[in-house]
């Protein structure tokens, strides 16, 4: 099957974004294999511009943008990271920059946004409201909206991330992520087809929010209503533009309970001393809870982001 995102996409915004970006290390923990029984390689994008991975895609996005719409500036709805990277890239671009937040957002990451000189727009957290107060925002002031996840430049820049695991550790037998709006799940399946074909690809997905689960199970996207979890940067419903390429290329959803992403969290705070946020932690409490899949294997985990409120830790 072609898909619209291709090799040599994914190079070009590499190439693009190359400038604007830390190339993340990937790091290693015998505990923690010891643990599990297979050999994890942690792609550490908490380490990343913005404390996240989208960093890649968001940057990739506005840089992508006719000069004549990046003029106008950029609207994004987003809990957090997303919204981080956006805030960013418009702040390099020189360009405004309309951020729509749910009101529970986590303090820090608003608090991040406005330091990049955006312009918060609180909404209800529903993505009925987001999508709403994005698209008055838009009406408004005639900016581009850039998706979270659901957008080609968005999907490509997010891809560098898995590429550059594949090129660090080309032995690789699995690549798991975790999936929310499926942005970065659907771009590491891509970086997998492309540059490691034979490398098996998986997700992490909260139990309270499964709807990528759900959907895979009935081979058409399958909404949860009131999505639930404490891994707050994986609430977004799969985009479509993703699942096509999720349903073709990832191979199983693994689920856990808020209560492994935390014991998740705990021990990679423990055993590796780095902070990640609870959304980070769901590929590494999918393979805990799944060590018949992993076992024996070379597994790339990507680390997806730091930004976790200090005031408000789960353990």
């Amino acid at each position: 099957m072609a898909f619209k995102v291709t090799q040599s996409d994914i190079q070009a915004a590499h190439e693009k974004i190359q400038p604007f970006i830390h190339r993340t290390p990937v790091l290693t923990c015998q505990s923690i294999n010891e643990m599990v029984g297979a050999e994890l390689f942690f792609k550490c994008e908490n380490f990343q511009k913005i404390g996240a991975f989208k960093a890649r895609g968001g940057i990739n996005a506005v840089l992508s943008l006719p000069e004549e719409a990046r003029t106008k500036g950029v609207v994004t709805h987003s809990s957090g990271n997303h919204a981080q990277a956006i805030a960013l890239a418009a702040k390099m671009a020189g360009v405004p920059a309309y951020i729509v937040m749910p009101k529970n957002a986590p303090e820090v990451k608003k608090k991040a946004v406005v330091g990049y000189g955006a312009q918060i727009t609180l909404c209800e957290p529903t993505q009925q409201s987001r999508e709403e107060s994005s698209a008055r925002i838009q009406e408004e002031t005639g900016a581009t909206f850039i998706s979270p996840y659901n957008d080609y430049s968005v999907i490509t820049g997010q891809a560098t991330c898995a590429k550059e695991l594949i090129e660090e550790q080309p032995d690789l037998d699995i690549l798991i992520a975790p999936v929310g709006g499926g942005g970065l799940l659907a771009g590491s399946a891509l970086s997998a087809l492309y540059y490691k074909p034979e490398l098996t690809v998986y997700a992490g997905e909260p139990e309270g929010a499964k709807d990528t689960y759900l959907s895979m199970q009935a081979g058409t996207i399958t909404k949860v209503e009131k999505p639930s979890s404490i891994a707050d940067g994986l609430l977004a419903s799969m985009g479509d533009k993703n699942f096509e390429i999720i349903k073709e290329l990832v191979k199983d959803i693994f689920l856990v309970t808020d209560e492994e992403i935390v014991a998740a969290m705990r021990i990679i705070w423990e055993r590796m001393k780095i902070v990640i946020e609870p959304s980070c932690a769901v590929p590494f409490a999918a393979i805990s809870k799944n060590k018949g899949v992993f076992a024996g294997k070379k597994v790339g985990v990507i680390l997806t982001g730091g930004n976790v409120d200090l005031a408000k830790l789960p353990f």
